[in-house]
């Protein structure tokens, strides 16, 4: 008995020291004294943040993930979010005050750099990074929640270590932050809220998970509030994170619901759709109409087939949706191959009818643009900032999906150099406010040069 006692007790000794959170951390007091000092603001600690905010904005700019990784390894945005979690906890007001007045400023200062930068700059397309930023889920707040219990963790150690860092990359503090700043600075408050709750989200789960981890490793409180008021609080802290997630359960479960119908609609067709002599060239989804529509080319298929495949739908958990169907014309040569015709004369039309919707947009674009951009005014200004350049010409093109490039010819007495040439570029994308400048110089010297040598 004593002996199974003591392998019991060894057992249990020994998961204690090995998920025992309060080995190698700071004492009370040297954790007080360091989140006091994360509530002073200090000079240096602003321009780093705004460095790292400049960073995070060239890095959505240009689509860079390294780039944006970097701005958030720099950034002091983490430190007072932690403090905020821990005042909470042991109830110093005064500090809670302090960090939230100090982590406001920052926010501040955030959102004005980076509606600076891309005020000015010529580049005021969306990217994929930036999209990225603007639809919070509940898999944001899981991140957050349990980011920031690493990071609250790993904040209270003796010893440095890389936690802080790796939770400031995985909550991403810093690029939903100038992403809202870009929706200020180019009036596209969709992307302005969406990128600001993504931020708020990290914000108050990150919090959340200090107090959390304060309150288990038992930091003593500075005061002692009565049932009523400590009951109070919590009532309100709960309201808050409640009212905070409830948007992103929604995303989340939208997401998730476009997913699973993705998969569903994709395996129905992979299924389904298989046949000797007939193939699917198109398919295409309207989810408000709940129609699936396919083009096949081949053998048609008959009327009962079709039937079949539209009941079979519901095992595809695609009940509610319609099938429509269309089919080429199958014809004979004289070695009675099939000759397939991909699409019918409906689709045809459809087709049709999208090209001149597209060239109506197309049009009206180039109007709003002409009327914007006088182009010929842009290449007289060309000529005399560039003198080497002569017969100078520009244009703006459009295509359906609203992008645009500016395209400028000019000849020159002799060639231009590469720093010239880029040079000219963005004084033409800064002059037109358009991102993609596209350019061809003509050299009078060497078109000279190949004619002699013709003759």
């Amino acid at each position: 008995m004593k002996e199974q006692t003591k392998k019991k007790n060894e057992v249990k000794v020994y998961f204690h020291g090995l998920l025992d959170m309060r080995s190698n951390m700071l004492s009370y007091d040297e954790l007080h004294e360091m989140m006091e000092e994360n509530t002073v603001i200090h000079g240096a600690n602003m321009w780093i943040l705004m460095m790292a905010i400049l960073i995070a904005s060239i890095g959505l700019n240009v689509n860079s993930t390294a780039v944006i990784i970097g701005a958030m390894l720099i950034s002091p945005l983490m430190s007072g979010i932690l403090t905020m979690g821990y005042s909470l906890a042991i109830r110093d007001l005064p500090m809670l005050k302090h960090a939230a007045s100090r982590f406001g400023i920052q926010v501040l200062i955030s959102l004005v750099t980076s509606s600076i930068y891309f005020f000015l700059s010529p580049l005021n397309d969306p990217t994929t990074e930036m999209i990225a930023r603007t639809s919070p889920t509940l898999w944001d707040v899981l991140i957050a929640l349990f980011g920031g219990i690493a990071g609250g963790i790993g904040n209270t150690r003796q010893r440095t270590s890389n936690v802080v860092p790796g939770v400031a990359i995985a909550t991403a503090l810093m690029p939903p932050l100038c992403t809202a700043g870009y929706g200020l600075a180019t009036m596209q408050f969709d992307f302005f809220f969406g990128a600001f709750y993504l931020f708020t989200i990290n914000t108050l789960f990150i919090a959340l998970s200090a107090f959390i981890v304060t309150k288990l490793l038992g930091v003593p409180c500075i005061v002692e509030l009565d049932g009523k008021k400590e009951k109070r609080i919590r009532h309100i802290f709960s309201f808050v994170i409640v009212i905070t997630v409830i948007p992103s359960i929604l995303f989340a479960t939208l997401t998730v619901y476009n997913s699973v119908l993705e998969k569903n609609i994709s395996d129905y067709l992979d299924k389904e759709f298989v046949f000797s002599d007939t193939q699917l060239v198109q398919s295409k989804t309207d989810k408000s109409k709940k129609e699936i529509s396919v083009s096949l080319v081949g053998m048609q298929i008959s009327d009962q087939e079709i039937a079949d495949l539209e009941s079979r739908l519901e095992e595809y958990d695609l009940a509610g949706y319609k099938l429509k169907v269309t089919q080429n014309k199958s014809i004979q040569g004289e070695d009675s191959d099939k000759v397939t015709i991909a699409v019918q004369e409906s689709t045809i039309q459809e087709l049709q009818q999208q090209l001149d919707e597209q060239e109506q947009t197309i049009g009206e674009l180039n109007g709003e643009l002409e009327n914007r951009i006088d182009c010929t005014e842009l290449a007289s200004k060309a000529s005399e900032i560039f003198p080497k350049l002569t017969d100078c010409k520009c244009g703006v093109l459009v295509n359906s999906d609203t992008y645009q490039s500016l395209y400028f010819t000019a000849e020159a007495e002799t060639a231009l150099t590469s720093e010239e040439e880029q040079a000219l570029k963005n004084w033409l994308s800064a002059e037109s406010g358009i991102g993609e400048v596209v350019s061809e110089i003509e050299n009078k010297k060497s078109t000279a040069a190949e004619r002699n040598g013709l003759r």
